[in-house]
C-alpha cells in the first residue's frame, strides 16, 4: 500500500484527466516532479531501502511482496538521484541486486530502476537478463517490454527509447508473426508511453502506420487492438492531433484492410 501511495500517476491517466492532451508537456512535468522527489527525499529512501531491502527468503505473502515494492521503488528513485548527480554508488548497488536476486520481482525492479535513471549499467543487465532467460519466451516478451516503456529523458537524449523501440524489430528474438512478442513491443510503446510515441516530428506516428498495415494480413486481431492506440487522437493538442490524423488516413487509405481495422480507423475519422 505505502509504495502505490508513493507512485506518481501514470502520464496516461493524467490524460484521462484532460480535455486537451499535450503527450511532451505531461512527462516533461511528470519527470521533473519525479527528479524532485527522487532529490529532495534522498536520505528518507535510503532508509527505506535499508529496512526493506533483505526480509529472507521469497514468500509471496502480502506483507513480504509489499515490502519488496517498497525496496524497489526506494532503489529506483536512488538510482535516479545517483545519475543526476553523476555518482555510480547506488547504480552499482542496483547491479548487484539485479545480479544476486533471488526473485523475478526484485531482479526486475533493480533493472527497472537502471532503466528509468538511464543508467550506463543497464545495457550490460539487459544483456545479462537476455542470456539467463533467453529460453523462456514469456520472460523474453518482458524484456522487450521493460525497454519501450522507460521514460523518454527530457532535453538531450530525447528520442532514446523510440529509437531502441525500432532498434529492438531488428533483434533476432523478435518477429511479427509472433503475436506475444509483437504485442510486448509494439502495444507497451504506442499505448504505455505516451512521450515516446507522441513526438512532435510524427515518427511515432508514422511507425504505427506502418505495424498496423503491415501485421493487419498476419494477425487481423493484433493490428485491429494497435489501431486503436490512436482512439483518443481528437483530445490531442497540435501539432499532434493534425499527425495523427494524417496517419489514421493513410491507413484508412489502404486498399486492402481486415474488416476490423477498417472499422477502426474508419469510424475514428468520422466520430
Amino acid at each position: 500500500f505505502k509504495e502505490l501511495v508513493l507512485t506518481l500517476p501514470g502520464e496516461g491517466y493524467v490524460a484521462e484527466q484532460l480535455d486537451v492532451v499535450d503527450p511532451q508537456r505531461i512527462h516533461a512535468v511528470r519527470e521533473a516532479l519525479r527528479r524532485q522527489l527522487a532529490q529532495a527525499l534522498r536520505e528518507d529512501w535510503e532508509r527505506v531501502f535499508e529496512a526493506n531491502e533483505n526480509i529472507g527468503g521469497y514468500s509471496p505473502d502480502p506483507v513480504s511482496c509489499g515490502r519488496r515494492a517498497l525496496a524497489n521503488q526506494a532503489l529506483a528513485n536512488l538510482c535516479l538521484d545517483a545519475v543526476l548527480r553523476g555518482d555510480t554508488v547506488w547504480p552499482g548497488r542496483a547491479y548487484q541486486r539485479f545480479k544476486d536476486a533471488g526473485n523475478m520481482t526484485d531482479r526486475i525492479g533493480a533493472l527497472n530502476a537502471l532503466l528509468h535513471a538511464h543508467s550506463d549499467l543497464a545495457a550490460p543487465a539487459l544483456e545479462r537478463f537476455h542470456a539467463l532467460f533467453r529460453d523462456e519466451a514469456l520472460v523474453i516478451d518482458k524484456w522487450f517490454a521493460l525497454q519501450v516503456t522507460a521514460p523518454e529523458p527530457v532535453g538531450e537524449g530525447a528520442g532514446r527509447v523510440f529509437a531502441r523501440a525500432k532498434a529492438l524489430m531488428q533483434h533476432p528474438d523478435f518477429s511479427l508473426r509472433n503475436p506475444n512478442r509483437a504485442r510486448s513491443l509494439l502495444m507497451s510503446l504506442c499505448v504505455l508511453n505516451p512521450a515516446a510515441f507522441h513526438r512532435s516530428d510524427a515518427a511515432g506516428y508514422v511507425f504505427w502506420a506502418d505495424r498496423v498495415v503491415e501485421i493487419d494480413p498476419i494477425n487481423p486481431q493484433l493490428a485491429a487492438r494497435l489501431a486503436r492506440a490512436m482512439d483518443r487522437w481528437k483530445q490531442l493538442a497540435e501539432p499532434y492531433r493534425t499527425a495523427a490524423r494524417e496517419a489514421i488516413a493513410r491507413v484508412a487509405a489502404k486498399a486492402e484492410l481486415s474488416d476490423d481495422v477498417r472499422e477502426i480507423v474508419t469510424r475514428a475519422l468520422q466520430d
